[in-house]
């Protein structure tokens, strides 16, 4: 009875709120100066795709709108083809995305839970792959590209000019960092897993795939957020590796709504805006696991 008492009357009293401090205020300030700053060119490019051209020309984009509409978006949607390229880039980013995940949590996991001399050493060789600026490798992998002849496995009979060609120099350029990762978040799961594992009789595989692998699903899927958004957002590969418009991805279909004399801002801000729309997706749906996994070892000494 008396303890019902005392917690009745302790939820009574009420809390006693935290003084605003000098340096909480300036720092909230200055994470609302930057959303702010990051939001703005976004507001102002679905600002610019809702309002017509012809009213943008004749009064300035730093005017007061007289109506607003999603005509800009259905033109840009429809007259660039927006859902050929969609599906392009769709061949190219899953299986770049799968096969960089299964190829380097099998690096990070051989790293990690097996002692070896060259294990160190081989780790770095799979990170020093992302410190190659890629406009130096550039030529080389061109020409390469050009002498591979893939007779009946790709349209263009080469590497070059081919889906594969582009899922191939993600997984290559991407791997690293994922491996250097995973292989760090594998190293905090306790070894007498493995162990008793081993003593069991499980397979070096079967030790990967069903214990090891089940354990890394929050870094996994913090990973498949990030490669998801940089390959589908890749420009540079695709403007190289690929000739053909038809098979070219998403981000090169915006080119399709520049003329070669006239080209409308407000359409193209429209475009822009459409092909974000994917990466959102895939943010909002693996946001829980893409949080957890960013936050992985913060508790850990």
């Amino acid at each position: 009875m008396s303890t019902t008492v005392d917690t009745t009357a302790a939820a009574a009293v009420p809390k006693e709120r935290t003084p605003l401090r000098p340096a909480r205020i300036v720092l909230h300030a200055f994470l609302v100066c930057m959303a702010l700053a990051w939001l703005g060119p976004l507001l102002w490019a679905l600002y610019a795709a809702l309002r017509p051209y012809g009213e943008t020309s004749e009064k300035g984009y730093v005017s007061w709108p007289d109506k607003l509409n999603f005509e800009n978006f259905t033109n840009a949607f429809t007259q660039s083809d927006m859902t050929h390229y969609f599906v392009n880039t769709l061949i190219i980013a899953v299986p770049a995305v799968l096969l960089t995940l299964f190829l380097s949590s099998m690096v990070a996991f051989y790293v990690s839970r097996f002692d070896f001399r060259v294990n160190l050493f081989l780790l770095l060789v799979f990170t020093a792959g992302n410190l190659l600026p890629q406009q130096v490798i550039i030529t080389p992998l061109y020409r390469l590209y050009l002498l591979i002849d893939l007779p009946g496995i790709t349209m263009s009979g080469k590497l070059y000019d081919s889906a594969l060609g582009l899922v191939l120099i993600h997984v290559a350029f991407q791997s690293g960092f994922c491996a250097f990762v995973l292989s760090n978040y594998m190293r905090s799961l306790p070894h007498e897993l493995t162990e008793a594992a081993l003593v069991d009789g499980a397979s070096v595989w079967r030790l990967y795939w069903q214990i090891v692998l089940p354990l890394c699903k929050p870094a996994m899927a913090a990973l498949a957020t990030l490669l998801s958004i940089w390959i589908y957002n890749d420009f540079f590969w695709a403007l190289v590796l690929i000739s053909t418009g038809e098979n070219m991805p998403i981000t090169s279909a915006l080119n399709n709504l520049s003329g070669q004399y006239f080209t409308d801002p407000n359409l193209v801000a429209a475009g822009a805006l459409l092909t974000a729309i994917p990466t959102l997706i895939v943010y909002f749906a693996l946001q829980r696991q893409f949080v957890s996994g960013l936050t992985l070892g913060a508790n850990k000494g």
